[in-house]
């Protein structure tokens, strides 16, 4: 037997519900926020991600998909969903609209990485992107975004770690002054972080290993040292989150992974996921746009793992589903009912009412019993009998009880019913 990858997952019938839940929750939060959905395609030219992402990151160096395809192109799987929202919005011209253009997307993606809860390697993110806004406001609007995203799905407990890394002006002297502290104590590092020193070493601030979360209690802060552009850009950002009531902290440790990073970056964990608390992470990138051959148009935004947000949701007992309405299961007596069956099912569920036969040519008795395995609120039987007369048996499954309606006035009747059942489902009735 075949079985999936690791790392993967089957989203089957039971579990989809809870997704469709939450991504009806985000796109009605989206079009509030008047962000507009954006879909790029699952892979992309391996360039995309070497220029965009970094070709020092660990995305790039270790946790891409990468292959070349039967034209000898080297191509990547999607890891992240801002290059590719990048590259659409330049291909595209989208910029010459003008203004502030925001954009969100619901997209796999896929890292070769080590499993671990609600981390998979192919798994599904929501992302918001706002190109062309170079104030605090729109750092303030997509965290605004996030946290009330997170609130309306019931989430407590939540926390909002916030730092700035400066930008070319004023980060390379921290990324030095990183340098020359940590350099004493390069032997003590994990082997990720001895290779991050060179290359990325602000990551050396947010790795989760003991001894180098030991190393660097007493590192130099950046908060100290942000030119005077980026401290007024920060010191903005809190008082527009102060404004809104969104309780933050700083979190010197906060750095983010992707090159493209520049002033804010924030985090929001959730107390519920353990050493894995991160629920969705982001910040501002004002030259990425730029370095990938466009305008210089200044971007913010933030990806949330799905997966992630799930678990919160599971374990806080906030996934609220709707139950799903009545179902009608036409049950066939015997032949002649089989060929008019579908023809009535057809017609039912033109008329709004869910509706399921029976395919496999089984008996009455055992469609009557997977009528009730699937729970369903009526029963229709219709044999040559009652199609002689013009007329169904409907039989109420939770009652028993019986009755013979035309089979013209059969969707109306069955309506009214259903209507009838409602009301009763909202008083607190369930069936």
């Amino acid at each position: 037997m075949i079985t999936r990858p690791r790392g993967t997952s089957d989203i089957l019938p039971g579990e989809v519900e809870r997704w469709q839940y939450v991504e009806g929750e985000i796109r009605s939060l989206c079009r509030l926020f008047n962000f507009r959905e954006i879909r790029t395609p699952v892979f992309e030219h391996t360039e995309l991600f070497l220029r965009g992402v970094g070709e020092g990151t660990d995305i790039v160096e270790k946790e891409m998909y990468t292959f070349v395809d039967k034209g000898g192109r080297s191509l990547t799987l999607r890891p992240e969903g801002t290059a590719s929202v990048v590259r659409a919005y330049l291909e595209h011209k989208l910029y010459a609209e003008g203004g502030a253009a925001k954009f969100y997307y619901l997209a796999p993606m896929f890292r070769y990485e080590r499993p671990q809860a609600g981390r998979l390697r192919q798994h599904h993110q929501f992302g918001v992107e706002i190109f062309g806004a170079p104030s605090a406001t729109a750092d303030a609007e997509v965290i605004s975004l996030a946290m009330a995203l997170l609130q309306r799905l019931g989430l407590a407990g939540l926390s909002v770690h916030l730092n700035s890394i400066g930008c070319p002006a004023c980060r390379p002297a921290y990324r030095q002054e990183l340098q020359d502290y940590f350099r004493p104590h390069l032997a003590a590092l994990c082997p990720d972080c001895q290779r991050r020193f060179e290359r990325n070493p602000l990551r050396l601030l947010d790795c989760k290993e003991e001894e180098c979360r030991r190393v660097r209690e007493h590192a130099p802060q950046i908060l100290q040292r942000l030119c005077p552009e980026c401290r007024e850009h920060f010191e903005s950002l809190q008082d527009q989150l102060k404004q809104l009531g969104i309780p933050f902290r700083l979190d010197p440790w906060v750095v983010r992974g992707l090159d493209y990073y520049t002033r804010t970056v924030f985090e929001v964990l959730g107390a519920d996921l353990g050493a894995q608390s991160t629920v969705c992470a982001g910040g501002r990138y004002d030259g990425l746009i730029e370095s990938m051959g466009g305008p210089p148009v200044p971007g913010v935004g933030f990806g949330l793992g799905l997966e992630r947000l799930l678990l919160l949701l599971e374990k806080g007992g906030h996934l609220h589903l709707t139950p799903p309405g009545p179902l009608v299961f036409v049950a066939a007596a015997d032949a002649a009912g089989s060929r008019a069956a579908l023809a009535l099912t057809q017609q039912l569920r033109r008329a709004g009412l869910t509706c399921e036969l029976d395919l496999t040519g089984r008996s009455l008795k055992s469609q009557l019993k997977q009528a009730d395995r699937l729970r369903a609120a009526w029963a229709v039987l219709l044999g040559e009998r009652e199609l002689a007369e013009g007329v169904a048996t409907v039989r109420d499954m939770e009652t028993g009880s019986e009755e013979r309606l035309p089979l013209g006035e059969l969707a109306g009747q069955l309506s009214t019913k259903l209507k009838g059942r409602n009301r009763k489902d909202d008083a607190g009735i369930t069936y």
